[in-house]
């Protein structure tokens, strides 16, 4: 016969360790947070469309092969190309983590709240009799 086993750790374990991490920190207002992300979110959407519009298309650098003046950048044709498209990609990655913690945040919060109509109380009109 083969041991019972269990899944996972026991619940003193568990909440002793919960209680070591978090006791010394401060706990900071989910407010804050969400405003703090909201922030950073916008900023990374605004330099995600500056970089995106500095870019040059692709037949830019066909023109140049042939003569046109489609190359004449400060960093060159290639190394402008590799900054900005690094600079796009990772502004991508910030702007996917930032979405979805602030999805995650908005609807935590919005779990915890009670309906607008759950603390009024229920007024009935009675019909007006003949």
């Amino acid at each position: 016969m083969a041991p019972k086993r269990h899944g996972g750790s026991s619940p003193p374990f568990r909440t002793k360790i919960l209680s070591l991490s978090l006791s010394g920190a401060p706990e900071v207002p989910k407010k804050v947070v969400i405003i703090l992300v909201t922030t950073i979110h916008v900023i990374v959407c605004l330099l995600l469309i500056v970089v995106v519009l500095l870019q040059q298309g692709k037949s830019a650098d066909l023109a140049a092969a042939f003569g046109g003046q489609g190359s004449q950048t400060a960093f060159g044709p290639r190394s402008a190309a590799n900054v900005l498209t690094k600079s796009t990609a990772w502004l991508a990655g910030i702007l996917i983590v930032t979405s979805i913690t602030l999805t995650v945040l908005l609807q935590h919060q919005a779990t915890h709240r009670h309906s607008v109509l759950s603390g009024a109380g229920t007024s009935q009109s009675t019909p007006k009799s003949k």
